[in-house]
């Protein structure tokens, strides 16, 4: 008589799922939540806590009535909105305005101008392919800071031909950034589309697609979460950059953006105006958790997706 597989030496094997650890039956009930549980809580509201620690001085300085950080009291007695009525005496809106203009526009342009390249690095062979990646790779090894120089005497030159793109102009600073963050967001692009599956290019081609339609038509709706990432973290990096705006955009009040802005309000009162500087911060740092709250779906995914292949 043939044996059963599962009675096969005696033993029976049972198709059954193996026990589960039940942290419930291990020792008192309290000592066993906190070594099991417990302590995630404790670890998650100390990072919480430490995250939020500098907003919440931020927060107080916006609301102090004596407008500076150490007047603040950590739970306040006296709260105010002057300091917030204040920045209508200066051009804070339209400080703000331009930063969004100018890093919303270059964020957008920069992430469209890195899809393409990432596409031709990650679908097309072609002759200095790899020397390329390289050299992309290479030049963000160097400071930014060695180019401001460069960059300020290039504007001054092309200023004296083209007014509208020179030194001390918004569309000068815009066309500064379009080239900030564009290697990095190339590497980053091309291994997310490095995982796309290459089938979907020659299925494509057989039904005469060219390159451009499968960039627009396949490549770009797959490749959304990245695009997204790539598109958030230029905006953030540009709304909150200062040091070449300060150097490019001269002297002009109506020409800052927020960050220089507020730092040319605060200038000649330093120690007094940190209040309005406060609220105005506060305000500053909306449209970037706006983004935050509204894209955080794609940010996961963007991030990891191409993190195993490059």
């Amino acid at each position: 008589m043939a044996l059963n597989p599962q009675q096969a030496g005696g033993t029976e094997i049972s198709d059954a799922a193996p026990p589960t650890f039940d942290y419930k039956q291990q020792g008192p009930k309290g000592a066993r939540w906190w070594r099991y549980v417990g302590w995630r809580y404790l670890v998650g509201l100390v990072g919480i806590a430490f995250a939020l620690m500098p907003a919440y001085f931020v927060l107080l300085a916006a609301l102090s009535p004596t407008s500076t950080l150490q007047g603040s009291q950590m739970v306040p007695r006296d709260i105010t909105f002057d300091n917030f009525a204040a920045l209508n005496e200066t051009f804070f809106w339209t400080w703000l305005r331009n930063s969004l203009l100018v890093a919303g526009g270059a964020a957008i342009v920069n992430m469209f101008l890195s899809a393409m390249a990432a596409y031709a690095f990650a679908r097309l062979r072609f002759a200095g392919r790899r020397v390329g990646l390289l050299t992309i790779l290479l030049v963000q090894m160097f400071p930014q800071l060695l180019a401001n120089v460069a960059i300020f005497l290039m504007l001054v030159n092309i200023g004296q031909y083209f007014p509208a793109i020179g030194f001390g102009t918004l569309l000068g600073l815009f066309l500064v950034y379009l080239g900030g963050a564009l290697g990095a967001n190339t590497w980053l692009m091309k291994g997310f589309f490095d995982t796309i599956p290459r089938e979907l290019d020659e299925s494509a081609k057989v039904d005469g697609a060219t390159h451009g339609q499968i960039f627009v038509k396949i490549i770009l709706p797959l490749a959304l979460p990245i695009l997204v990432v790539a598109g958030l973290l230029s905006f953030i990096t540009l709304f909150n950059e200062f040091v070449l705006a300060s150097v490019l955009l001269g002297q002009a009040d109506a020409n800052q953006t927020l960050a220089t802005g507020l730092t040319r309000f605060i200038g000649d009162a330093f120690a007094q105006r940190w209040g309005p500087f406060a609220a105005g911060a506060l305000i500053g740092s909306l449209p970037t958790l706006l983004l935050f709250l509204f894209l955080q779906r794609y940010i996961v995914s963007g991030l990891t997706a191409g993190a195993a292949k490059g």
